[in-house]
């Protein structure tokens, strides 16, 4: 029984789906828009908002542990000098997911994660 156990197992091993989130979170940053699968989308959320807050802090400490997990430097750059500075005043809640509907071919349920726009 699996009762109150967290997290998505996504039929892989764990440095398999470590990675998938590390390439998923990344490509997320770097293009501030994704299409993936509602399941990938909820286990990454949490992961890019962390992310995002370390951008905030704006120190070396932070920045040193961005690159743990996010492996591109022209993408650590853009969180700190772009998306970071973009959040400064919200204080969470930088994504949004958006239902596009199933995928053609299995029907497994696609959404959009977004970074959300600066409000104005």
């Amino acid at each position: 029984m699996r009762h109150k156990v967290s997290g998505r197992k996504f039929d892989r091993d764990s440095s398999h789906r470590m990675a998938m989130f590390r390439n998923l979170v990344t490509d997320l940053l770097d293009y501030e828009k994704i299409v993936t699968t509602e399941a990938k989308a909820k286990e990454i959320q949490g992961l890019a908002e962390k992310t995002i807050t370390l951008g905030k802090r704006n120190d070396l400490v932070a920045r040193r542990q961005m690159l743990t997990f996010v492996y591109n430097e022209k993408v650590v750059e853009k969180v700190f000098s772009d998306i970071a500075p973009r959040f400064a005043e919200r204080p969470g809640g930088y994504t949004r997911i958006t239902k596009l509907g199933p995928r053609q071919g299995d029907g497994a349920s696609m959404v959009q994660l977004e970074l959300v726009e600066k409000a104005k």
